[in-house]
């Protein structure tokens, strides 16, 4: 833990069992944007005013943060998108934990929200903030300026070890191995189709699926 001990996040037993636990089962570029997504929620929080544990949960936000991305763990790879098997896996762990369902409940939303950027910023920051460290940390936007020379020390401590790189062939590999964790529309099944040139299919085909109503039947003979 040396290596962490200038980085300010919360040292309560809860934070310190997850971080052990998620650096034990995440490949490390994925654990390290893990860590970093907090640093950076937490800096975006200040720039709105936010301060930890007097405006939000700061335990919370941790462990939203360490734990968004376990959906693409061995451990965490079930039959879901990996943000809906990553918050599952956040409940379990964090039940065995001994904290209360209340709490695991906001970690639940912040992992499962994650991939949904206006809907997750429009609630708690517990929430919201895991969801802006996360996409700062992959330069998805407009991020502010950061101060001078923190994203420097950041990296020194947690490098990047080619974390956008390594997260898209995860969630690609995941989803070719089983392509029902990457439906159509989803940001998996978007990369997916990136990868293998697929097309999607239209709203029409969706709709006029055998099992469908046949909303579609007759439907364009009575159109202009």
């Amino acid at each position: 833990m040396d290596a962490y001990d200038a980085l300010p996040f919360p040292r309560t037993d809860v934070a310190m069992n997850t971080l052990h636990f998620v650096r034990g089962i995440e490949d490390p570029a994925i654990f390290n944007h893990s860590m970093r997504t907090y640093l950076y929620g937490r800096f975006l929080g200040e720039q709105q005013g936010l301060r930890p544990d007097r405006d939000y949960d700061d335990e919370l936000l941790f462990l939203g943060c360490l734990l968004h991305d376990s959906g693409l763990s061995p451990e965490g790879n079930g039959d879901q998108r990996f943000d809906l098997d990553g918050a599952d896996l956040a409940t379990r762990f964090l039940t065995e934990q001994g904290v209360s369902p209340e709490r695991v409940e906001v970690v639940w939303d912040a992992i499962a929200l994650h991939l949904h950027h206006e809907i997750a910023m429009r609630k708690r920051p517990e929430i919201a903030l895991v969801t802006a460290g996360a996409g700062l940390d992959l330069g998805d936007g407009n991020p502010p300026v950061l101060p001078a020379g923190y994203a420097d020390r950041v990296h020194a401590v947690l490098p990047r070890l080619h974390a956008a790189a390594v997260l898209h062939d995860t969630i690609v590999s995941q989803a070719l191995d089983k392509p029902h964790k990457a439906p159509p529309f989803s940001m998996p099944g978007e990369l997916v189709r990136q990868q293998t040139q697929g097309t999607w299919p239209t709203w029409k085909q969706l709709m006029t699926q055998p099992y469908g109503w046949n909303d579609y039947a007759g439907y364009d003979d009575h159109q202009p």
